[in-house]
């Protein structure tokens, strides 16, 4: 069904995939050359600490008193040789006051980013300081940078699928309502003309089955007509007795499908439930599955048609003996030219649900089907 809606738009989401992943990999290439800067940047500041800290330093200390003014923004933490802590420099000094263990913590979270640079004692070779070091807030940003843009490109493609999706569904709607109505007009203009023909052979004397059964079949392309009709419009919908509706139905199917199917309508001793429903909709819904009930049965076995009201709804299920939907395809029956037989268009069921979802807002779906015993049609009408 989305052939024609992939081909065209795959490109957007393909170039969105390629511009990220070409953005990651500069972020990467970015936050490499930032860790090494930084790098680099706490090695000048070791040095230049321990050049002014060396007893023996008589020179020119303003270069180094730069450097370690300088750096304000990595943090830094000093160990002796037994990881000993000595000092640490760009801490959060609010939770250095505020949480009892929070320098050891740090410490531990600064081992797991880099190695530490060793500083050995050059008057004692036993003696040697390690000095850990994080990231800067800089470095950071630019590494989860692309995460954050992955995240909000993925959000872009999935958004704009979904709102290609809906005008797709959107435009399909108006078609399927447009080919509704122009049929319905089409069918107008020889109903009533054979209307007209009925009525005129009523007044002459012409045998009377004939013209009753002629009248049926013309009440029956009337009903047909309005029912396209309906379809793109909302329905009036009226309160109606749910087993009298059902039971005409019934009854209407049970003349056409031969003595070897059985219909039961079980009502739990019901005589009147009502629900809100527009009468000729909701008859073609309940026609197009006993339709297919009889289709999967194959002129043989039983049909039963189970009404119960909760305080919520009115359930409708239609049991059938037939040979049952496969696993595969219980999610596909509703998908508008999906059929399992040789001819038919595959259209009843997906306008059954749509009657029902858009116009009764209710709910049509299959309950339960096992291949070789039956399938379960259930209806939900929201009170």
């Amino acid at each position: 069904m989305y052939r024609q809606f992939f081909n065209w738009r795959i490109l957007f989401p393909f170039v969105a995939i390629l511009i990220v992943t070409g953005t990651i990999f500069y972020s990467k290439y970015l936050a490499n050359k930032i860790a090494e800067r930084e790098k680099q940047k706490v090695e000048e500041w070791v040095e230049a600490s321990n050049s002014i800290l060396n007893p023996g330093n008589s020179g020119d200390t303003r270069l180094p008193l730069k450097i370690i003014q300088d750096n304000d923004d990595i943090p830094i933490i000093w160990t002796d040789e037994k990881d000993s802590i000595i000092d640490h420099k760009n801490l959060d000094s609010q939770k250095i006051v505020s949480k009892k263990n929070y320098v050891q913590e740090k410490l531990k979270s600064l081992k797991a980013i880099n190695d530490p640079i060793i500083w050995k004692d050059p008057f004692d070779s036993t003696r040697y300081n390690k000095y850990y070091y994080g990231h800067t807030r800089l470095l950071s940003e630019v590494q989860y940078y692309p995460l954050v843009q992955l995240f909000i490109v993925g959000l872009f493609i999935i958004v704009t699928i979904f709102s290609l999706r809906n005008r797709y569904r959107s435009v399909q709607n108006q078609v399927w309502a447009g080919m509704a109505k122009e049929t319905a007009h089409q069918l107008g203009t020889p109903v009533s003309s054979l209307e007209g023909w009925v009525e005129m052979l009523k007044q002459k004397a012409t045998d009377e089955k004939i013209v009753r059964e002629l009248e049926k079949d013309v009440d029956r392309l009337r009903l047909v007509s309005d029912r396209f009709g309906k379809i793109g419009s909302r329905p009036q919908l009226e309160e109606s007795n749910i087993v009298t509706q059902i039971g005409s139905m019934v009854e209407y199917i049970r003349k056409r499908a031969g003595e070897k199917v059985n219909f039961i309508i079980n009502s739990q001793g019901e005589t009147e439930i009502k629900a809100k429903i527009s009468a000729p909709l909701f008859d073609w819904v309940i026609e197009n599955l006993l339709k297919n009930a009889l289709d999967a049965m194959e002129g043989k076995g039983s049909i039963t048609i189970d009404i119960r009201k909760t305080e919520e709804a009115v359930n409708i299920d239609v049991i059938d003996t037939g040979k049952g939907i496969s696993k595969q395809n219980i999610n596909r029956v509703f998908s508008p030219g999906f059929t399992t037989k040789k001819r038919g268009w595959g259209l009843g069921l997906s306008l059954s649900k749509r009657i029902i979802d858009q116009y009764h807002k209710g709910e049509i779906f299959v309950k339960s089907s096992e291949p070789g015993k039956g399938t379960t049609f259930r209806v939900v009408l929201r009170k």
